[in-house]
């Protein structure tokens, strides 16, 4: 049997390496051959951009050789698809070459898209991509005073990042001495500060005991950067004298460009996470078109998943376990603070009041990232 993994991020590097340690008999007999398909030979941890924006980690500390990262037995190249011919079985890379597949695992991921809102990638910072990190990073070191505002675009990946960067924030100018010279202004498309209830319930009054201002039922319409104002779609507008985004997302180019899904989201079933229509594709992390968090943890929860379903597959000739649309966030909620928010299809989220100690978790599991990588936590 042959799998191939498009995507070299979390969840296709967890998924290669849990299938590599369940299959490593087949592997080495040759029943069975994995092959990745990556756009990068680097693994960038994701999450580490938030710290990159604020000087609290520097752009090195957040790659490693994705080839290290795998178990033996996968085959990796730096050759990303170009062309799903999934009628075939088959995809072609960006060099030309075609690789064949019995199973296939889609975890392109997703990407900002801040030129879809008109004025966004002119006027606005962002921390999504290293280049706009660092950006946004010099941006707060040289701002003396004003005042402050986080817009959200939606769809976008992350759903804790909103709340992280406004109470980074708020620590990073009290550090500064500053923070009476600045007022912090957030932005949310819904009725409240998040889409999850429990998670709203929570953040409001830590906003408020923070001096925080927030206005919801604000869709991002367009920036004027000459006014220095953020338009909505309900036709309200919010000053800024500097501006900081969670981008409007959308799925890789190349799932658009192949008609795979609507804006770059695969229609994915809920607890098998095939694609739907067919039963040899599976999808998961941000690429699924699934009502659920864009984060890392939904994708490394898919994968194990994932991992024991296409096992079972080749031992015993069909899926084993449904996923139940388990998420697990950390919640920064400042330098020396975090909660966090463990939910699934099923429970919501119920986040507890903030503490040292699960600060002290979140910091942790940024260095054990790669062990997690892995698939090895």
């Amino acid at each position: 049997m042959k799998i191939l993994i498009v995507g070299g991020g979390m969840g296709g590097t967890i998924l290669a390496n849990n299938l590599a340690r369940r299959l490593s008999s087949e592997l080495r007999s040759g029943k069975v051959k994995m092959t990745m398909l990556s756009a990068s030979d680097k693994h960038m941890y994701q999450p580490g951009l938030l710290y990159l924006a604020i000087g609290r980690a520097t752009p090195d500390e957040l790659y490693k050789d994705q080839a290290s990262l795998l178990e033996p037995g996968i085959s990796f190249f730096v050759d990303p698809v170009e062309e799903f011919m999934l009628d075939n079985n088959r995809v072609k890379t960006k060099s030309g070459k075609t690789f064949d597949y019995d199973v296939m695992a889609i975890a392109t991921g997703s990407r900002p898209a801040p030129e879809l809102t008109p004025g966004l990638a002119e006027n606005a910072h962002m921390f999504y991509t290293e280049e706009s990190a660092v950006k946004m990073f010099r941006a707060l070191q040289a701002f003396q005073g004003g005042r402050v505002v986080i817009a959200m675009g939606v769809p976008h990946k992350c759903p804790m990042a909103p709340l992280e960067i406004i109470f980074m924030l708020h620590d990073y100018f009290a550090d500064r001495g500053m923070r009476d010279k600045v007022q912090l202004h957030y932005t949310y498309p819904i009725g409240r500060v998040h889409t999850l209830e429990n998670v709203a319930k929570w953040a409001t009054p830590e906003f408020e005991r923070l001096g925080i201002s927030y206005e919801t039922l604000f869709n991002m319409k367009e920036i004027d950067g000459k006014a220095k104002v953020v338009r909505s779609e309900e036709g309200g507008e919010t000053p800024y004298d500097l501006l900081i985004t969670i981008p409007m997302h959308r799925g890789m180019e190349v799932i658009e460009k192949n008609k795979l899904g609507a804006g770059g989201w695969i229609p994915t079933h809920r607890h098998q996470l095939n694609m739907e229509g067919r039963k040899n594709v599976f999808v998961l992390g941000d690429t699924t078109n699934l009502p659920i968090s864009k984060a890392g943890s939904t994708a490394h929860f898919e994968a194990e998943a994932l991992g024991e379903n296409i096992a079972a597959m080749v031992k015993l000739g069909s899926p084993v376990r449904d996923y139940d649309g388990k998420v697990f966030c950390f919640i920064e909620a400042g330098k020396d603070r975090a909660t966090y928010a463990s939910f699934d299809y099923l429970n919501p989220p119920d986040p507890k009041p903030p503490t040292k100690a699960v600060h002290w978790f979140k910091t942790a599991y940024n260095k054990l990232y790669w062990i997690s990588a892995r698939g090895l936590l």
